[in-house]
């Protein structure tokens, strides 16, 4: 453990808990967040798979342990087809992974976060019916970014966004999502042998930070429900991408 801390630096790693703590406050408010905000930060200090590994591990056990919060609030049943596109889409994305350089990574997963923002600031949710073409769609695309840059978020956020009105409700949709979503990706990603042992001690340098930054999200989230989250996650987002792609372009 010592050992790794040094390698990665205590300066990067204090950035690393910094990000993970916004991230899991956002996660847990919005309902999204978590890796668009953080993997390309730690695709600043790690490799692209360990960047990806961890990111999907840390979503994976947020979600599990913030289980109470969400789960029941949506059926299960009509994301099934999401769910199995997704498992399609992530397996290819994953082969796609392993040619991706560090730059490219970076670069994409920057331009993934400014995406999702566009689509925030001019979709408003409407109450529509779900076409299954449109839900196979976003399933296979979530799933392909979900192996490749293990960031599932902006396919997902926009379909949210055209089906789903109540904060909620959409909320705890995109959760549940991402839950599977980490589940999937950790598998396709041990079965492409990208998990090390490296990478459980990544995970326990970052959980603590994980938990508290979900401990403050839900608080907030229940305190001020859905008025302010919409304009949380787009400023902050916003941010984190602009400046990653510009870091990575200049």
């Amino acid at each position: 453990m010592i050992e790794l801390i040094a390698d990665i630096g205590l300066l990067e790693l204090l950035l690393i808990w910094s990000v993970v703590v916004f991230a899991s406050i956002l996660r847990s408010f919005t309902g999204f967040g978590f890796a668009l905000t953080a993997v390309p930060v730690f695709a600043l200090f790690l490799t692209p798979l360990e960047s990806v590994v961890l990111s999907a591990a840390l979503t994976l056990t947020s979600n599990l342990i913030g289980v109470r919060n969400y789960w029941g609030i949506v059926p299960l049943k009509p994301m099934v087809p999401l769910v199995f596109m997704a498992i399609i889409g992530t397996a290819i994305g994953t082969a796609i992974l392993s040619f991706i350089s560090t730059a490219q990574f970076q670069l994409w997963a920057g331009i993934s976060v400014i995406i999702a923002c566009v689509v925030l600031m001019f979709f408003k949710p409407t109450t529509r019916r779900v076409s299954p073409l449109l839900t196979s769609f976003t399933g296979l695309l979530s799933g392909l970014m979900n192996g490749a840059l293990a960031i599932p978020g902006p396919p997902m956020i926009i379909y949210v966004m055209l089906t789903e009105p109540v904060p909620e409700r959409s909320r705890a949709l995109l959760i549940t999502f991402f839950l599977a979503s980490a589940a999937i990706a950790l598998v396709s990603f041990g079965v492409a042998g990208f998990i090390q042992i490296q990478s459980l001690w990544h995970l326990l340098l970052a959980f603590p930070a994980m938990v508290a930054g979900d401990k403050i999200g839900f608080y907030l989230f229940k305190k001020y429900g859905g008025r302010l989250y919409r304009r949380i996650a787009i400023a902050g987002l916003l941010a984190i991408g602009v400046t990653i792609t510009l870091r990575t372009l200049l």
